[in-house]
């Protein structure tokens, strides 16, 4: 991963979940916002060893075909009063375990965020991708990122891509962390893609 390209994969991501979260916004009870963003060149194990500790909940689907990618995004399951009041208007209790109506938010929120992503990597690109049917699963952070590499070769180092978002709602903030893994023929193709485009 060269600097050129570490900054493009950053320009993009946020420029697309800035649109996103201003168009949730105005659909929402909440605000969001985009709080950071960076880029590094992460193997599996690596990613791993610097998640926080303690239970999340993500939303991913993999990206298949010529150039396979994978993107999460990682809510905290205590925060769900926050994101079901931020988002819907009304609140959700707090359950030791996601009960199916929460999943569905979550899935549908993530659904939303993640397609951003990939539709303006795409455009980007101009290629087509077909992202598979998302999932929710909740456990440690740890195991939600070996999740995201279920496509991707494991031993290899790729970029990730970090963007956090912050949703406020009647005084309180919740954090949520979007992840895209970029393979370097993924990278290499936008890379070229943008060049033949300047």
């Amino acid at each position: 991963m060269n600097e050129r390209a570490s900054r493009n994969l950053e320009r993009i991501a946020v420029e697309s979940l800035r649109k996103c979260v201003a168009k949730l916004t105005r659909i929402s009870a909440g605000r969001w916002s985009v709080a950071d963003a960076k880029v590094s060149l992460r193997s599996m194990d690596e990613a791993i060893a610097a998640a926080p500790r303690g239970t999340s909940a993500g939303v991913y689907f993999d990206v298949t075909g010529e150039l396979p990618f994978a993107s999460m995004i990682v809510f905290r399951p205590d925060d769900i009063e926050i994101l079901s009041r931020g988002f819907l208007g009304f609140s959700f209790s707090k359950l030791p375990d996601l009960s199916q109506a929460q999943e569905l938010l979550l899935s549908e929120l993530g659904n939303i965020i993640l397609n951003a992503l990939v539709r303006s990597l795409s455009g980007a690109m101009g290629r087509s991708f077909l992202p598979s049917v998302p999932k929710c699963v909740q456990g440690e952070a740890q195991f939600l990122l070996e999740a995201l590499w279920t496509s991707l070769d494991r031993s290899r180092r790729h970029s990730l891509v970090a963007v956090t978002l912050d949703l406020e709602c009647d005084g309180s903030v919740t954090r949520s962390e979007v992840f895209a893994v970029i393979p370097d023929e993924m990278e290499n193709a936008l890379s070229g893609a943008l060049c033949t485009g300047d």
